[in-house]
């Protein structure tokens, strides 16, 4: 008997897979978007689909395991954090006082991610609302060129930038689940 965990997937198509591609949220059947806008946003969408489906189906102590000393990153860690970065991109693109941190000091988001389902709940209400948030915030500047905030960023480099944080934090994701229960990744 091993202290890891097993192995395994509930993809019967394909047994390296997370899922069968027919159940998976991130496919369509239609072709790729049209222009840069719309297919940096549809991958955005799939890198936050492929965070939600990484904790899926766990409980508050499973989302909150920390992966390996010293680190204080778990799963529910990432869901904080990730909210805690989409209230800051909206700092870029201000040209007003910053908003607020949610959680507090430096780290809190991931110090805070405690196994209590209430936090748990927080995190993802707090996910959601700040997804939203900054993407109504972008809506208003279609034009990937543009130049906003205090700090004259370019709509295209934070875009970019909010895909890359999502893309890296999904590999972080994959390897916390499997550690957890030996589901792997797609």
């Amino acid at each position: 008997m091993s202290e890891h965990p097993a192995r395994w997937t509930t993809a019967t198509v394909y047994p390296d897979m997370w899922v069968d591609p027919d159940d998976d949220p991130r496919n369509n059947d239609g072709p790729s978007p049209d222009g840069e806008l719309a297919t940096v946003q549809d991958l955005l969408r799939d890198y936050r689909l492929t965070l939600r489906m990484k904790c899926e189906g766990l409980d508050a102590e499973q989302l909150a395991r920390r992966s390996v000393p010293p680190s204080t990153m778990s799963l529910l860690g990432l869901v904080r954090h990730l909210a805690e970065v989409e209230r800051n991109w909206r700092n870029w693109i201000s040209d007003g006082d910053p908003l607020p941190k949610l959680y507090g000091e430096r780290d809190s988001d991931f110090d805070g991610a405690v196994a209590e389902p209430a936090v748990v709940e927080a995190a993802f209400r707090d996910l959601e609302r700040e997804q939203a948030a900054t993407d109504a915030a972008l809506a208003g500047h279609p034009d990937l060129g543009e130049r906003v905030g205090m700090d004259g960023i370019a709509v295209r480099e934070l875009l970019v930038h909010r895909v890359d944080e999502y893309a890296r934090h999904c590999g972080h994701a994959d390897l916390l689940r499997e550690c957890i229960d030996g589901r792997v990744g797609q």
